[in-house]
């Protein structure tokens, strides 16, 4: 697994963004997200953390080898949120969860507060953020997923820390309304669960939208980032 790719902050560090990437991607694909706040000198104390997901077969694509947070062992035939809790990969999906969780404990031991710290991810990275952010042991900031769904979402109490410390964070939830890949629907259910379940989740359909992100969508996440972790320091966000 190459190590992480890291834009740090351009003032004093008081802030941490974790973006996570898709299948088949890497944190090159996301780094411009960074690059682009910083041209704007948007989040001038956020250090932005991009991982690189190991090179792992994908069942699902004939087990071609490819960056990849977890397995996908489903048929491709499957169209149902509950067909996807079906032979998951739940080895994988820890392993990485672990990963990220290593991260997040990182920056903690740095000196940043885990209420400064920010999870989040496109489709599988997207998932992996929501699963891992809502079972980390530590208070978070804030919790993001485009265009993914809730994995293990027939175990998640297990893996649920007994104080559940996220459980009032609120988590920021994107996706195309024409996505062929991840379903809308998966999108809608997980929602639907986690809010049955006490979560704060705000999901937002951008329309037209495929499994990709737009400016739109990125424009709300950069709101959400606003609010979830504001400058400190006497600074003031530019507009």
């Amino acid at each position: 697994m190459a190590p992480p790719l890291v834009v740090p902050a351009v003032t004093k560090h008081t802030a941490t963004v974790i973006m996570a990437h898709g299948l088949g991607d890497s944190g090159a694909g996301w780094i411009s997200l960074a690059q682009n706040w910083r041209r704007r000198q948007k989040f001038q104390e956020v250090k932005f953390i991009f991982p690189n997901a190991p090179n792992i077969p994908i069942t699902v694509n004939f087990g071609t080898h490819m960056p990849g947070w977890y397995d996908i062992v489903r048929p491709r035939s499957s169209t149902s949120f509950d067909d996807l809790q079906d032979g998951q990969d739940e080895v994988g999906i820890i392993r990485s969860q672990n990963v990220l969780q290593g991260l997040i404990k990182s920056e903690i031991d740095a000196g940043i507060p885990s209420n400064r710290i920010v999870l989040g991810g496109f489709s599988q990275g997207g998932a992996m953020s929501i699963f891992t952010g809502i079972t980390s042991p530590q208070k978070l900031g804030g919790i993001f997923g485009l265009s993914c769904y809730l994995l293990l979402h027939n175990k998640i109490k297990d893996y649920l820390p007994k104080d559940n410390p996220n459980k009032d964070t609120p988590i920021f939830m994107g996706h195309g309304d024409s996505d062929p890949l991840v379903l809308p629907a998966w999108g809608r259910k997980t929602a639907e669960v986690l809010k049955s379940e006490g979560w704060n989740v705000n999901l937002k359909f951008y329309r037209g939208l495929e499994h990709s992100a737009d400016p739109e969508e990125i424009d709300d996440v950069e709101r959400y980032l606003m609010e979830r972790i504001p400058p400190q320091e006497g600074q003031q966000p530019s507009l």
